[in-house]
């Protein structure tokens, strides 16, 4: 990993070592959603002392050449069925997980805790939405994507595209993600940060704790389609017009 500055952007960072996110994590720094920020901008939004952040980024062990986790190395097209089969998997899951125990905690807990009612209904929106962005995906972005992997690799024109560029494509998704990340700001206020109150029953708890683990995954699921996939077919499509 390359020397860590005040000018590094927090989105490259994480993309060459996914383990630095437990960091920015920490420090309540949005990696995902607004990782084309510098360091020194984000610790001025938070209030946070930029050599402190440095310090510890640097205390993050050095990424070895054969951990799974160097998703920068990965090829696109292992990326992209890496997310569907991990990550879209994954949501569709937790999303059929969740909601009975969240229907239940609002029938039993609402009178008491009101914010369960908004912290469902946000659950909810974002459960459609995701679904909705997880097919155009599958069967339009992602494909394309594969199809000018395996072009690049045989050295041949790349596809063209139905859409005009795959920016396109790219930009609505990234503005999905962008609503999706605040939809969990506003789960993860409500709930005091997935904090059961003190007469919170078992159902409760595990409520929380499914929630938490969701808005992690999404964290990982966004960062490496923002900070790593995007990227890389822009540059990919680019270097192709280039020639």
């Amino acid at each position: 990993m390359s020397t860590i500055t005040s000018r590094s952007i927090i989105g490259e960072i994480v993309a060459g070592d996914y383990r630095t996110a437990a960091v920015f994590k920490h420090y309540g720094i949005d990696f995902c959603c607004n990782g084309q920020r510098t360091i020194a901008d984000a610790c001025k939004s938070k209030n946070i002392h930029t050599a402190q952040l440095l310090t510890d980024l640097s205390q993050v062990p050095s990424l070895t050449a054969d951990t799974e986790t160097d998703y920068n190395a990965w090829p696109l097209d292992l990326l992209t069925r890496h997310i569907e089969q991990k990550h879209h998997q994954y949501v569709e899951k937790k999303i059929l997980e969740i909601r009975p125990y969240l229907e239940k905690i609002v029938r039993v807990h609402s009178d008491q805790h009101p914010e369960l009612v908004a912290i469902e209904h946000l659950f909810n929106e974002s459960a459609r939405e995701l679904a909705m962005h997880m097919k155009k995906e599958e069967l339009v972005l992602f494909p394309f994507i594969r199809r000018m992997a395996l072009a690049a690799e045989h050295q041949e024109p790349l596809p063209v595209p139905p859409f005009g560029t795959v920016e396109n494509p790219i930009a609505m998704m990234q503005h999905d993600h962008d609503a999706e990340g605040e939809r969990f700001r506003r789960i993860a206020a409500l709930s005091n940060n997935y904090t059961p109150p003190e007469d919170a029953c078992n159902t409760y708890r595990v409520t929380f704790a499914l929630l938490k683990e969701f808005e992690e995954d999404l964290h990982l699921h966004i960062h490496l389609e923002n900070n790593i996939l995007f990227p890389k077919a822009i540059q990919l499509e680019q270097g192709a017009e280039a020639h």
